[in-house]
Formats: structure tokens, sequence, C-alpha cells
């Protein structure tokens, strides 16, 4: 039997993509939300002996915790086979030490969560900082897959001037990458973080700079407030309207419309996160993952 595709709502599309590219069978999942806060997750109930995969950003964690893990003991006991986990963007990830006396090691523990009812799990370049991998976290398979190829891709049809801009010394490796598989010149800028919303970037004035279309790539657009930092120095400098790019479209608050008013020429995202700037699709690489690491059949 064909592998089982279940999509939380806002993930639909992306599971319309993956679904032939893993053979799998795409089914509905209902969700429905009562006045008291609660959530009643339901399933097809034929799922005996099938390999069911749920499709679920985790942009929301707290709000999709416990339905996800509802969904996934149901599809148990409906006797599947195996419950994988695809979550293009995933939470939690960031607190992976105690900063302060007395905090929660989130990350960890999340892992810990997901691993209690899920076999194996797939993801796209998750916020990991001091964990070289997701095997240090997860007890489960657990693999991920770096969107830089296709963002690679995207700049090389679009902006063939490009030059290209990491925010900060974390984004090194992979600004590194997508600019090797471009061919782009790039710069790696220093930021200063002050608190939630305030932060400070440091930028080279070179006549680099100025000869092509900055390109700003992040991993993550949040706060939005270290693009923000860095479209305004760049318009200091005399540089040309900047396209920013980023991989996982959090866009808390007015992020998105902040960084439009600082001057962003456009913003383009891959599809981790279902947001309007979506033009990067990451089904490919989820699927290339997803196969290896849940062992789809």
């Amino acid at each position: 039997m064909k592998p089982v595709i279940l999509a939380f709502p806002d993930m639909r599309p992306l599971a319309a993509d993956l679904a032939p590219l893993l053979g799998a069978e795409q089914l509905d999942l209902a969700w429905r939300h009562f006045p008291d806060g609660e959530s009643l997750v339901t399933l097809p109930p034929d799922l005996a002996g099938r390999e069911v995969i749920f499709l679920a950003t985790l942009r929301d964690p707290d709000r999709l915790a416990l339905p996800l893990r509802f969904a996934a003991e149901t599809a148990r006991a409906f006797g599947a086979q195996s419950v994988g986990l695809i979550a293009p963007y995933l939470g939690y990830m960031r607190q992976d030490k105690r900063f302060h006396p007395g905090e929660a090691l989130s990350a960890p523990l999340f892992s810990a969560f997901l691993g209690e009812s899920f076999d194996w799990l797939a993801t796209v370049d998750p916020h990991l900082h001091r964990n070289p991998d997701l095997s240090r976290l997860f007890a489960i398979p657990a693999a991920h897959a770096a969107a830089a190829p296709v963002i690679a891709d995207w700049i090389g049809k679009n902006i063939p001037d490009a030059v290209l801009f990491g925010p900060d010394s974390e984004s090194q490796q992979w600004v590194a990458e997508v600019a090797r598989l471009a061919q782009r010149p790039y710069e790696v800028l220093q930021k200063i973080r002050r608190g939630d919303r305030a932060v400070e970037v440091s930028l080279p004035d070179s006549d680099t700079l100025r000869g092509g279309t900055p390109v700003i790539l992040d991993d993550i657009a949040s706060s939005g407030q270290t693009m923000v930092r860095t479209l305004q120095h760049l318009d200091a400098l005399g540089a040309n309207a900047a396209v920013c790019v980023v991989i996982h479209a959090v866009f808390a608050g007015s992020a998105y419309e902040d960084i439009l008013a600082a001057g962003a020429a456009r913003i383009v995202s891959t599809n981790t996160i279902t947001h309007d700037s979506n033009e990067i699709s990451v089904a490919p690489l989820l699927a290339d993952v997803a196969r290896k690491t849940g062992r789809i059949t």
C-alpha cells in the first residue's frame, strides 16, 4: 500500500507537492476548534498497516503540539505501521542551554516530547546552535535538508548580479554555501543583539556592495529587526534596493510590513511556513530526506 500523507490545514499545498514525490496518497485531516480553547483532530480510520506521514510546520508549537500528539496516537490506534513527522519548520530548537538561572532547556524537552509519538522526523535547516546535528537531541531517527541548493537556484535565475549578505556569524556556513552554488560574492556581517527587538549590525563599505543587487539572507525572520537594520545601513551606503530571502518566514507581528517599510525591494521565502512571500519550494528536499530517514517504501 502507498504511504499516507496527512497534512495540517496550512500545509496542504506543500503536501500536494510532496505526495507524488514520495509515491504517497494525500488524505484529509480535520482539525476542529471549540470555544473553550480545546480542539479535536479527526483522521481517516482506514490506516491499518500503512506508513503514515504527518506534515505540520511548527511555527506556533504551543498551539499545535497537543493536536499533533493526539493525531499521532490516533493513527497508531487505527493500526498504522509507522508514524513519521515532516516538520518543515521545527520550533523550540534555540534554547539548548540555560542562559539565566531557572530556565527550561526547551530544545531537548521538546525533542523528547516529539520522540514519544513519532518514529522519525524530517525538517529543513533547524535553528541549531551548540548541537551540530539533530541526532544529539532526538532518540528517534531525525535529519534535516539544507535549503541552500534551492535558494541558490532561485537567485541564479532571478538575480544574476546578486551580492549576498549574511546577517551574523551564525549564518556564515549556509550563506557561504548559497554563494558557492550561485557563484556570487558574499559578506557576513556582525550582529549585536541588545534585546528581543533591538539589533545592531555592521556593514562593509565596498565597491562590490554597490556593484550589484544586495540579497540579504537569513534562516529565520521573526521580529524582522535584523533585516530592518541591515536595510537601513545599506541605504546609508548608497547600495541598490535589497532583496530579502529567508528560509523560515515566521514574521511575528508586523515584521513583514516593517521590512518592506525599511526599503526592501521584495521579500522571498521558502514554503516551510505558508506565507504570501513563498516563492521557493522545499518539496524535493523534504521528499529526499524523508525517504531516507523514514525508510519509506
